[in-house]
């Protein structure tokens, strides 16, 4: 008689085991539910560093990584500007890299190009890079506010806030 009850209680008991185990997964899977997900974003204006310490004709890739950022000193429109640009290709949101060789930025998804001040030239890309707005700030350093953008093809490079007199 109790090797009846030993195999007719097996079967139960893994059931209400596996029962419980699946309760269990799915109240964890309620809780974490009411806990969302968090993005930590890097904060949209931050400091690059002194004017002076970019040279003519000199594009600084340290901020493209973390912000998507390239500032760069050139001359544009005859005269010198620093100005913080966009690191996203308008053609499909691609992200380019800078070719100092061949002193262009060169979109690795589709082949755009784009020259130093940011002009689309080759490629399917339809529009020049976007920029960033950017100033002086109060201790002197480059301030690079990405929360204002501009774009060329709107005439809004014209704009103080989208370049610094290098």
């Amino acid at each position: 008689m109790a090797a009846v009850m030993t195999v007719a209680g097996s079967p139960l008991a893994i059931g209400f085991t596996t029962l419980a185990a699946t309760s269990l997964l799915w109240l964890l899977g309620s809780l974490r539910f009411l806990f969302p997900n968090v993005l930590i974003e890097p904060p949209s204006r931050f400091k690059v560093g002194f004017a002076d310490d970019l040279g003519e004709g000199q594009v600084d890739s340290r901020y493209t990584a973390q912000h998507g950022v390239w500032i760069v000193h050139h001359v544009c429109e005859g005269r010198a500007q620093i100005y913080a640009l966009k690191a996203v290709c308008t053609h499909l949101g691609c992200t380019p890299v800078w070719l100092e060789a061949e002193g262009k930025f060169k979109c690795p998804c589709h082949g755009s190009g784009f020259h130093k001040d940011g002009i689309n030239f080759e490629g399917p890309a339809p529009r020049p890079l976007e920029r960033f707005a950017i100033h002086i700030a109060d201790d002197g350093q480059l301030e690079v506010d990405k929360s204002l953008t501009f774009q060329h093809e709107l005439g809004q490079w014209r704009d103080a806030r989208s370049f610094v007199p290098g």
